[in-house]
């Protein structure tokens, strides 16, 4: 029998285990998929935890690429053989062999393999619907993107910047800065010696950016609202340093009438073709070279602890690819 990563109550790392599971035949509207390779993402750990409650027990992880095996009596979009990959879920994508529902995958274009596929999909999805959807960012624009030399921060950095904008992102090291000035960051704020809220007025005139696409949370939220330019966009997609506080929302109104968005691919993929057009987004920008998937960690599976151990750690850079 194939195998899979399991948690039966959440915690740290150590509460992951591999088991053998029971796959079987797919359901009428789902497809069987052998994986090649699985992306790690830093709401895994937010599952793992207990932050964002699962019932339990349960698998783990929200995005993978593979080979169609078995399809189900009412799939008619596709056949064995056929390359996939997905994310947003169900979750269980990590894991060797699973089924999930047909209408949650994207047909893999051959021109991209599986491990760049894995890596890509939750992050260039991501990036793809806050680009593109939640604040649709215009040529001339300032933008603020933080963890810019994380997994999301590397692939929207680029994109923004192939749209024209002027991408301002935030780094924790000189390493992380280098890499986010080599993907599309024009000015590169290394948050843990300057006041990052400082220099954006100061990079931007004192006008402040359009938008903060902010990832990382509790330590960055109060200054990213005094990043932004009157009537600004706040998008607040993540918690990697922990939930934001609880806030009074006149501050918004005193900061300038900013806007406050907490979106999630899961509402912004809800709809087959809404999935369908996101993929054809991110696809085509992958197509024309104007994203460069860098994939600088991977594990086996089996040894998933470790990888969630590195990454908790912040000694990721870019994406991370586990492979079955």
């Amino acid at each position: 029998m194939p195998f899979a990563i399991r948690i039966h109550r959440t915690g740290g790392p150590e509460v992951m285990s591999w088991e053998e599971v029971a796959v079987g035949d797919p359901q009428p509207a789902e497809v069987r998929i052998r994986q090649r390779a699985v992306g790690l993402n830093y709401i895994d750990i937010y599952h793992r935890s207990g932050l964002y409650p699962l019932q339990l027990p349960n698998g783990l992880g929200l995005e993978a690429a593979g080979v169609v095996e078995a399809v189900g009596s009412e799939v008619s979009d596709f056949s064995p053989g056929d390359r996939v990959a997905y994310a947003g879920g169900p979750v269980g994508a990590y894991s060797q062999v699973r089924c999930l529902p047909a209408d949650r995958l994207l047909k893999l274009p051959e021109t991209i393999d599986f491990m760049p596929a894995a890596a890509m999909m939750l992050q260039g999805l991501t990036s793809a619907y806050l680009l593109r959807r939640t604040y649709r960012v215009q040529a001339g624009d300032a933008v603020l993107i933080h963890a810019a030399a994380g997994g999301v921060g590397l692939l929207a950095c680029q994109w923004a910047k192939s749209l024209g904008a002027t991408v301002i992102g935030t780094v924790s090291n000189e390493a992380k800065a280098a890499l986010a000035a080599a993907h599309g960051c024009d000015h590169v704020i290394d948050y843990t010696r300057e006041d990052f809220p400082r220099r954006v007025r100061e990079i931007t005139a004192g006008e402040g950016v359009a938008v903060v696409y902010d990832g990382v949370g509790k330590d960055t939220f109060a200054g990213s609202l005094d990043c932004l330019r009157t009537c600004g966009m706040m998008v607040s997609f993540g918690n990697a340093s922990g939930p934001v506080p609880a806030f009074d929302p006149l501050l918004l109104s005193q900061k300038g009438s900013l806007f406050l968005t907490r979106p999630t691919l899961m509402h912004y993929t809800a709809r087959r073709e809404d999935l369908l057009a996101l993929g054809a987004d991110l696809f085509a920008v992958v197509a024309a070279g104007k994203l460069r998937v860098e994939i600088n960690q991977t594990y086996p599976l089996a040894d998933v602890v470790s990888a969630h151990r590195d990454l908790e750690a912040r000694r990721h850079t870019g994406s991370t690819v586990l492979l079955p």
